[in-house]
């Protein structure tokens, strides 16, 4: 075992579990790096503060697909600077490098978080057969015990030529890790598969699917199926929803569409359609 593919080093505490073996990069790389795919770079580390934001610290000096993944990240982040902790080996934290270049209009990048969410989710269907919703704009849910819960997150971030999207996944958190009753893992859903390393391998998979297909069609959602794949699997669709918008205004309704600049369409009581492209939308309850 080289020191990369070794576990963070961290003191045993009460998450250590022997059902919770390190990730192998050495394997990871040789079946994701090629010559003519998308992931240029895999590499594992123990422990850190935030993968994204050591990607991005570095993104002016790598190649798109440069791949970080973290085994323990200790100040993770998601939307609205949420704090993102698991206990070591539990989950994937994991980000990617994409530089979508001058074929992709830059208004069109708003996209990406969107794609990153269909590739997983499609991911996770084929490898570990459990279906996971997705929340406008970034979060990824499963049933647990007939309850909807947030298993994972996504979070873009523009560097200077490009865009580092972060992913975290509750892969096998039980209920007492649970950070928030709210919360869920793909153990908790039943999943066929836990086991990290095939996990990763059918998300950046379907990452690399997904995001050829858009920049093979100049980041237009509508043509490269993107538009239509996130409505179909949005459990925010069809919802009434709360949502808090940035200078604290709140705006309710139902969630009736995306636009295509990946805007959530909110139609309101007073038959007012608003198209939100950044806030906190809360699920209320399902349309009758």
């Amino acid at each position: 075992m080289t020191p990369q593919d070794a576990s963070s080093g961290a003191a045993p505490g009460r998450w250590t579990s022997l059902d919770r073996p390190p990730l192998n990069a050495s394997a990871l790389s040789r079946a994701l790096v090629a010559p003519d795919g998308l992931w240029t770079s895999l590499e594992v580390v123990g422990s850190t503060g935030s993968t994204n934001t050591d990607l991005a610290a570095r993104a002016g000096e790598l190649a798109e697909g440069a791949v970080l993944v973290a085994e323990e990240q200790t100040a993770g982040r998601g939307r609205l600077d949420r704090s993102w902790v698991a206990p070591a080996r539990s989950g994937l934290f994991f980000s990617v490098l994409l530089k979508p270049g001058a074929g992709v209009p830059e208004e069109r990048w708003a996209w990406l978080t969107l794609l990153a969410g269909v590739a997983t989710a499609t991911g996770l269907s084929r490898a570990a057969g459990v279906d996971t919703l997705l929340k406008w704009p970034n979060d990824l849910l499963v049933t647990v015990d007939g309850e909807e819960r947030k298993t994972g997150g996504i979070l873009a971030e523009r560097v200077a030529d490009g865009v580092v999207i972060g992913i975290g996944l509750n892969v096998t958190l039980t209920e007492d890790e649970l950070p928030v009753p709210q919360a869920g893992s793909l153990a908790l859903a039943k999943a066929t598969v836990t086991d990290r390393e095939p996990l990763l391998k059918a998300v950046l998979r379907s990452l690399e699917e997904w995001y050829g297909r858009w920049r093979d069609a100049a980041g237009d959602p509508g043509e490269s199926g993107l538009q239509e794949t996130y409505a179909a699997g949005c459990a925010t669709l069809g919802r009434h929803v709360r949502a808090d918008l940035p200078g604290g205004r709140v705006l309710t309704g139902t969630a009736e569409a995306l636009d295509t600049d990946g805007r959530l369409v909110i139609r309101t009581a007073e038959d007012e359609r608003v198209a939100v492209g950044a806030g906190d939308v809360v699920h209320l309850r399902a349309v009758r």
